[in-house]
């Protein structure tokens, strides 16, 4: 299994392809979506929070240079992109780096060579992000994994802090309740109610700290999760 549990978006038209790669990604302990067109995959991209996305390139219904650019645009976070492709030619993989590939691999490959680059990209991306994070009120400081609101330190537990800085890292986007749960507990979660509890605690700390509004900021969306608002009062959740 890997030392990394990592989440993984496969866009992949290939049945056949896609459950081999699914299966062995599901093998190291990975939580892993599937999308068989480029629609679907800027959508869950879009909505979800992946630590990479494998993109082959040949897909019925967006070329998948389309569906790169798309999901650079639009998912919130900048996730890096495998390209896992046939075309091998030199000006191929150029335009598929100028169109916002990270990385890029021929077919046929070995899967575990996917799983270390995937292992490689994700290592990259976490380099890039800030030991101190500022989003509206908030400052996280990662490395030791302190919250403060202005000047006044939350009381948070580990898992508090974790809802937190994801809420942060995808503002002003919402977080879906499954890629809260698959991030706190990966892909062996508590109980439905787990994640909720940790929600009411973090919203009554913030209503400690900054007084009854403070909660507001921490807005329930109905079927699809959580987001931070730093100018609506807050829906019951």
């Amino acid at each position: 299994m890997s030392k990394l549990a990592l989440s993984i978006l496969l866009v992949e038209d290939h049945l056949a392809i896609a459950r081999q790669v699914l299966d062995f990604l599901d093998g190291l302990g990975w939580q892993t979506d599937h999308a068989g067109t480029g629609a679907l995959a800027v959508q869950l991209a879009t909505r979800n929070s992946y630590d990479v996305v494998l993109l082959d390139l040949n897909l019925p219904d967006m070329d998948g240079l389309q569906v790169c650019r798309a999901i650079k645009a639009a998912a919130p976070s900048n996730v890096p992109i495998l390209m896992l492709t046939a075309r091998d030619a030199y000006e191929d993989k150029a335009r598929g780096f100028r169109d916002g590939a990270d990385d890029y691999l021929t077919k046929p490959f070995d899967l575990r060579e996917v799983a270390l680059r995937c292992e490689a990209l994700a290592r990259r991306q976490q380099l890039h992000v800030h030991q101190e994070m500022r989003v509206g009120p908030f400052t996280l400081q990662t490395r030791e994994g302190r919250a403060l609101v202005g000047d006044v330190p939350l009381q948070l537990t580990q898992t508090g802090f974790k809802i937190l800085l994801l809420l942060c890292r995808e503002h002003p986007h919402a977080v879906s309740r499954s890629a809260l749960l698959q991030q706190l507990w990966g892909s062996q979660p508590p109980d439905s109610d787990a994640l909720k509890s940790h929600i009411y605690a973090l919203r009554k700390q913030l209503e400690l700290v900054g007084g009854a509004g403070a909660a507001g900021v921490l807005v329930t969306i109905p079927q699809l999760g959580y987001r931070l608002v730093f100018d609506a009062a807050a829906s019951d959740g």
